[in-house]
């Protein structure tokens, strides 16, 4: 395994869940990290545990300009970026028939365009450096679908047909991975508003799930493999999840 000291390391979506959880994990291990989400509030308070090697970047996945600047401050704070991970994502789960067209909206902005304008900010920096590491968090409903999960489902298989398309275009200097968890202890679905779901699947709490530090240890997992190997898909779910 390769070591991930001194590392340069970014990730979105980092002020709770899984990408909080990563990152503790990699600032132990001599990682530098640059941690961005719109919770200005909780990454100050993330920096102020995590010390020296953490900075934030307040953060909109869903506007270009806002990845554009992560990438440009992560630079100039630490020389370079060894590892972006897109990791941002909602999950407002409803049924078509109910016509939640906003929550669509914003799934789409954050969970696809993120990834795009993540790719699109730090590529021409990894291949000028001819080296990189870009990772996106699918879901294992970017595999497979069922009622209820529709559009939510269709942006986490954009996710794969976007990482796996990046793969084949970079394979030879660029490592690409794509993170697919099961139901995992998070923030995500806190926003679920759909009566539907809600009848449906209750607030998500009798689910089996992971603990946060499965998907974090899988992420280091891949971080940390020797240079001439890349791991391009991890798949995760909890002890009886079936879907």
């Amino acid at each position: 395994m390769e070591s991930i000291k001194d590392k340069v390391i970014v990730i979105t979506g980092a002020s709770s869940g899984i990408g909080a959880a990563a990152a503790r994990k990699l600032v132990t291990l001599g990682a530098k990290v640059v941690l961005a989400a719109r919770r200005e509030d909780q990454l100050k308070t993330m920096v102020a545990e995590l010390g020296d090697n953490a900075i934030y970047v307040t953060t909109d996945v869903s506007k270009r300009t806002d990845l554009d600047n992560l990438i440009k401050q992560a630079i100039q704070k630490f020389g370079h970026v060894d590892v972006l991970w897109n990791n941002a994502g909602i999950m407002p789960l409803s049924f078509f028939e109910e016509g939640l067209v906003d929550e669509w909206d914003r799934m789409i902005d954050i969970n696809i365009k993120g990834v795009l304008y993540g790719i699109n900010a730090v590529l021409p920096h990894m291949l000028q450096r001819g080296q990189g590491h870009i990772l996106a968090t699918s879901s294992v409903g970017g595999i497979k679908t069922s009622p209820g999960i529709g559009v939510y489902s269709g942006t986490k298989f954009a996710v794969k047909a976007i990482m796996e398309t990046l793969r084949e275009e970079v394979a030879q200097t660029i490592k690409v991975t794509t993170i697919f968890p099961g139901a995992t202890q998070s923030e995500l679905g806190h926003d679920i508003t759909s009566p539907k779901i809600k009848a449906l699947y209750g607030n998500l709490k009798n689910m089996p799930k992971m603990d946060e530090e499965a998907i974090a240890d899988a992420v280091i997992y891949a971080i940390s493999q020797p240079g001439n190997v890349t791991i391009n898909d991890v798949v995760l779910r909890p002890l009886g999840q079936t879907r």
